[in-house]
């Protein structure tokens, strides 16, 4: 379905003002869906909440209700394509035999990458950077409480990135994961990608995702916001299309593969 019709023809506005009447009363009390309220369905906050995967509500409805939410295919398939990334990546680690720098540029809290932090504690540095505070803070939170001294955090536009000071190094893998999915501008990604492979350490790989299908994308774009208050419309892409934006960046080959799911691709572009 193209994101530019997935917006609703009056005769259907009420029905999708009855749906966001009912998730933003009864619907709240589902955590979730209170943290995507608050923060935006799309937002790093929100993720970290799904990746976890526990359901918790008020008065008793409000569990049944949030078990619902996490279990909605799009939510599932996130949660796949974690488990992929973080796989991907713990290759990566386990290729290479020099302590490994990882940037990950638009990061939430990392929860992922705090676990394969506490797995490779001398084989890894990592960098989290995003723009919402909310996810830095309880990130930060989360590796003091680990004990983990390979992890940092700091506030970053993944769309400007600067040198990755904090790694003590170029970095020898960036991650950009959920993001490109929001993005339905084409020159900002392939644009991205451009700088990012600027970013890399010789012999750095770049690894991305993809959202190639959705089957809730009305449903999203008339009933949930974004970080910005503003409708989450989202844009499909083949991972052929956004592999050929990384070759055309300058990438020497790529290679994807798909979660169990099958909505999300997790690519690997090489320098």
């Amino acid at each position: 379905m193209d994101a530019t019709n997935v917006i609703s023809a009056p005769v259907t506005r009420a029905k999708w003002a009855t749906v966001r009447l009912a998730l933003g009363t009864v619907g709240r009390l589902s955590t979730g869906i209170s943290i995507g309220h608050r923060h935006g369905f799309d937002s790093g906050t929100m993720l970290d909440y799904v990746y976890r995967n526990e359901p918790h509500g008020r008065l008793g409805i409000g569990r049944i209700l949030d078990r619902v939410y996490l279990d909605a295919v799009g939510w599932r398939a996130i949660r796949a394509r974690r488990r992929l990334l973080t796989e991907t990546l713990r290759t990566e680690i386990e290729r290479r035999e020099d302590v490994v720098r990882i940037l990950d540029v638009a990061a939430g809290p990392g929860r992922y990458l705090q676990d394969l932090a506490e797995d490779h504690p001398h084989r890894t540095r990592m960098l989290c950077r995003d723009l919402a505070p909310d996810g830095l803070v309880r990130g930060e939170a989360a590796a003091a409480e680990r004990g983990l001294a390979n992890i940092a955090y700091e506030r970053g536009d993944a769309f400007a990135p600067a040198p990755a000071h904090l790694l003590g190094g170029a970095p020898d893998v960036i991650v950009v994961s959920g993001l490109y999915e929001l993005i339905r501008d084409p020159a900002l990604v392939s644009g991205s990608m451009k700088r990012l492979r600027d970013l890399l350490a010789p012999g750095g790989v770049l690894v991305f995702t993809t959202q190639e299908r959705h089957p809730q994308l009305e449903f999203i774009a008339n009933a949930l916001t974004n970080r910005d208050g503003e409708p989450w419309v989202m844009d499909c892409r083949s991972a052929a299309l956004t592999e050929r934006w990384a070759l055309d960046a300058g990438f020497a080959s790529v290679a994807t593969e798909r979660e169990e799911v099958g909505l999300f691709a997790v690519t690997s572009a090489r320098g």
